[in-house]
């Protein structure tokens, strides 16, 4: 026991030292999991997120244990510690889970909002001025604040430790995070207990409901797509796109289209994937996709579309969501008319390949000999523009006909 006790105390004292540790122990632990991770050591990513979950475990048994620690140690933790660690926390959750956010947000979308906010709270956390003396004592921000990490915390170490999908652990994550910050954010605006009972509940359901209409913008910490294509044809042998294809014709385009996805996932998570389509911003399909972690380049798969609209000229994209509608990506092509495709580049051959001018102007004339009949150069006129009227002979020809076909594959593409 005293050997634990001489151990405590001088972890406290470094820490009181040299308080830059802290974050920097964050953000290594976070982008160690992360590569631990993605080289399928997903064993030692979850020892790293228990360690993080159990900072927040001290966060909510706050005073239990401090009593528990002066009781079994013998040591007195002052105030001040207590709100040094709560900083240790909130510091060492937001570093572990940026290098996941980092990866998988899309930034081209309303992901880049979310997760800007968790790198200006990580920063908020570092500096002591404005995390003391402007954040804490404004408790409602405080708590939110709180919320707000706690919820990412959890995103991204529920899928690692116990495999639940995406779709599962937001909403554990939502739901937990939500509960255990609003009797905080009760307390800063009510100083009686029964007014705080409706303003709680009020603020649970309230984030709860901006949480699920928001969940398009918070982005999927644990799987990240590692290759995506749109493309004609499938390699059955290495099970990769063809050719990755921006724009396409019409009449290519009803031949069959496949949208390609590898995506990354810790061993063992099973998830429910979904390829929504959409024609200049309305949704056309969603086809469903079930994927398993742990393949080194990702899980490959691809759904197969050939049923189209007659009119399906305009710009397509093809959302890769998850079950909870979390975008994980976005694949664009274009479709244009064939005809017109056909019309500019025999426009453009015509004028790469135009033949030169002849300004030499040669004049044929029939010579019409002085003893010829009038009958007779009457009859040679008649015979020439006879000639000239006839119709050109045209040549018949049959119409190619175009064949599609599809293969199954494993994993088997999913044709609609």
């Amino acid at each position: 026991m005293a050997v634990i006790k001489k151990a405590v105390r001088r972890i406290l004292r470094i820490a009181n030292r040299n308080p830059w540790i802290i974050p920097l122990f964050g953000f290594v632990s976070g982008a160690a999991s992360f590569f631990l991770v993605e080289r399928k050591q997903e064993q030692f990513a979850q020892i790293i997120s228990i360690m993080m979950l159990a900072g927040w475990v001290w966060l909510l048994l706050e005073n239990s244990l401090k009593r528990g620690i002066s009781h079994w140690f013998g040591i007195k933790v002052p105030r001040v510690v207590l709100r040094y660690v709560s900083q240790l926390v909130h510091q060492e959750s937001l570093f572990f889970v940026i290098p996941f956010f980092f990866i998988t947000t899309t930034w081209n979308s309303g992901q880049l909002v979310f997760t800007s906010l968790l790198i200006i709270a990580a920063l908020v956390s570092l500096i002591d001025p404005i995390y003391y003396h402007w954040l804490a004592p404004r408790r409602w921000l405080y708590f939110s604040f709180h919320g707000v990490t706690l919820f990412a915390a959890l995103l991204t170490a529920l899928p690692l430790l116990f495999h639940l999908p995406t779709s599962q652990s937001y909403l554990w994550a939502l739901g937990v995070a939500a509960i255990l910050s609003a009797p905080g954010i009760a307390r800063s605006f009510s100083e009686i207990w029964w007014k705080r009972i409706p303003i709680t509940l009020l603020f649970i359901v309230g984030t709860f409901g901006i949480g699920m209409a928001a969940r398009h913008w918070i982005p999927p910490a644990s799987i990240w797509l590692t290759q995506v294509a749109i493309t004609d044809r499938i390699d059955d042998k290495n099970r990769s796109p063809n050719k990755k294809i921006k724009v396409i014709t019409l009449e290519e385009l009803h031949q069959g289209v496949y949208a390609y996805t590898a995506i990354h996932a810790p061993r063992g998570l099973r998830e429910r994937i979904y390829h929504a389509w959409y024609q200049d911003g309305k949704q056309f399909d969603r086809i469903a996709l079930d994927i398993s972690g742990g393949n080194e380049d990702g899980y490959r798969s691809w759904s197969h579309k050939k049923n189209f609209p007659k009119d399906a000229t305009g710009n397509w994209r093809i959302q890769v969501e998850t079950e909870a509608r979390q975008v994980l990506g976005i694949l664009r092509f274009e479709v244009v008319d064939s005809k017109t495709t056909a019309s500019s580049a025999s426009e453009s051959q015509h004028k790469s390949a135009a033949p030169e001018v002849n300004t030499e102007i040669k004049t044929d004339s029939k010579e019409i000999k002085p003893e010829s009949s009038e009958q007779e150069v009457k009859a040679e006129m008649k015979e020439s523009t006879s000639a000239e009227s006839k119709p050109p002979e045209t040549e018949a020809y049959e119409p190619a006909q175009s064949e599609t076909s599809s293969q199954a594959e494993e994993p088997p593409p999913q044709a609609n």
